[in-house]
């Protein structure tokens, strides 16, 4: 019965972490990318999301419900967890054990990002370019967000390979190798998005 249970919460836990969590990551990304197009089209692309129909109730059930749970339970993997060199080579255990260190950066960015602007936010502040512009001007606070952009796309990218092996999307090696080749795409051109919005602000 244990079994069963630690089977169901891995599943939802990885579930939740390709959707909505990374759906949202990928819309977020999108909408930071306006930056690039200068201030005005990043304020209206925010605004716009900020204006979204019953907001609060979107915020809490699709993105911070399942990011509280996938973060919590993802610390519980990363303490019981152990790299298996049997069944995987040196990459893949690499990979595995970057999965869970881009883990606990991505909760500490994530908490710190959600501080600075959901809780700003909710204090009266205007989430816009210019405020985004003057929390990145510190070269230390560039220099985080830069980290944790990239560690949260990579998080997502890979656990996209975990993903499709735990719910039998790839299962032959072969299948595999691609999916490998086809996540590490995917982490190249959501961290060219991430990074050029990134510099956009500065």
């Amino acid at each position: 019965m244990a079994t069963n249970r630690e089977f169901l919460y891995r599943r939802v836990h990885s579930l939740l972490g390709v959707i909505p969590v990374g759906v949202f990551l990928i819309q977020h990304l999108v909408v930071n990318h306006f930056a690039t197009k200068g201030p005005e089209a990043f304020n209206k692309a925010a605004s716009f999301m900020e204006h979204l129909p019953f907001r609060y109730i979107l915020e809490t059930f699709v993105i911070f419900l399942p990011i509280i749970y996938h973060a919590f339970y993802g610390i519980y993997i990363a303490i019981t967890a152990k790299n298996n060199t049997k069944s995987y080579g040196y990459f893949r255990n690499w990979m595995f054990y970057l999965q869970r260190l881009t883990g606990i950066i991505t909760l500490i960015f994530i908490i710190w990002h959600i501080w600075e602007t959901r809780v700003a936010a909710a204090m009266g502040q205007e989430v816009n370019y210019e405020m985004m512009q003057e929390n990145l001007a510190n070269p230390f606070m560039f220099a985080f967000y830069l980290v944790g952009v990239i560690s949260t796309i990579f998080h997502f990218s890979n656990g996209l390979w975990s993903f499709c092996v735990s719910w039998g999307i790839t299962v032959s090696p072969k299948s595999q190798r691609i999916s490998t080749y086809v996540t590490i795409g995917i982490f190249i051109a959501l961290s060219i998005v991430g990074v050029r919005a990134l510099f956009a602000f500065i």
